[in-house]
């Protein structure tokens, strides 16, 4: 199996080395290739370099650092060659430095490599970590490093990547806790907090865009971020088509 790694947080950053030896446990290291933003794209999306070059700066034969989005380091690394001519089988995003539960999902890098991914016809996963109390003091990806493997492999083994034509690429979020302390697994759909996730803010006469402090704001049974904040990994599959079926319905009404 040939595996794309990528993230959102930057080349040097510790999750992309957590996904890295989550990897391993896939396939061999010459089949796992790293093009990761050169500098941290938390928060771009889906966005791509459409008006201008991209730097590519190779640092050995499997890792290059891209002066781009993550979106960005998923083209760059199906068809720039880095699997000498064939395109990955996996591409994996993360392990992020905060959960992409709920709304979150939307303005995620991480995400957005996975979509990305799909939109290339290649089967995509995005990991992230949840932050949380209790978690201070201790490994920040604890829960990720023990459980990402077999996350992965659960998604693998089901083999579902299609609905209809539409492509489907996964959204994994690991608990806000130890390892040890995880609860289980469950498939959820995405969450939603009420309320602006983010607002404005003047500091010493310049204008910033901070978030809202509800990441622990539970979202209801079946969602992302109430297993998590129950100490379970989420799984969420996610589709290429944003149209609402049940709304068109509705629409095509006479």
């Amino acid at each position: 199996m040939k595996i794309l790694i990528t993230n959102d947080d930057g080349i040097d950053a510790p999750g992309l080395s957590v996904l890295y030896d989550i990897a391993l446990g896939l396939t061999d290291a010459e089949n796992i290739h790293t093009v990761a933003p050169a500098y941290e794209q938390s928060g771009v999306g889906h966005a791509i370099t459409y008006m201008g070059p991209v730097k590519l700066e190779k640092h050995d034969a499997q890792h290059w650092a891209l002066h781009g989005t993550p979106a960005d380091c998923v083209i760059v690394g199906i068809f720039e060659e880095t699997f000498q001519g064939s395109k990955p089988d996996l591409v994996l995003s993360g392990v992020n430095r905060g959960n992409n539960a709920g709304q979150n999902t939307f303005y995620s890098g991480t995400v957005g490599a996975t979509l990305e991914a799909a939109l290339q016809g290649i089967n995509g996963i995005a990991l992230s970590q949840f932050y949380g109390p209790k978690l201070d003091g201790h490994d920040t990806f604890s829960a990720a490093r023990a459980h990402g493997l077999q996350t992965i492999q659960t998604i693998l083994d089901r083999d579902l990547w299609l609905h209809n034509t539409t492509r489907i690429h996964y959204n994994v979020n690991f608990p806000p806790c130890l390892g040890t302390d995880v609860a289980g697994t469950q498939f959820t759909t995405q969450g939603f907090r009420p309320g602006a996730p983010f607002t404005t803010k003047h500091i010493d006469g310049e204008l910033f865009i901070k978030g809202t402090p509800q990441q622990q704001r539970d979202t209801g049974v079946g969602t992302d971020i109430h297993a998590n904040i129950n100490n379970q990994i989420a799984i969420t599959p996610c589709t290429t088509d944003l149209t609402d079926q049940t709304i068109l319905q509705q629409l095509q009404r006479p």
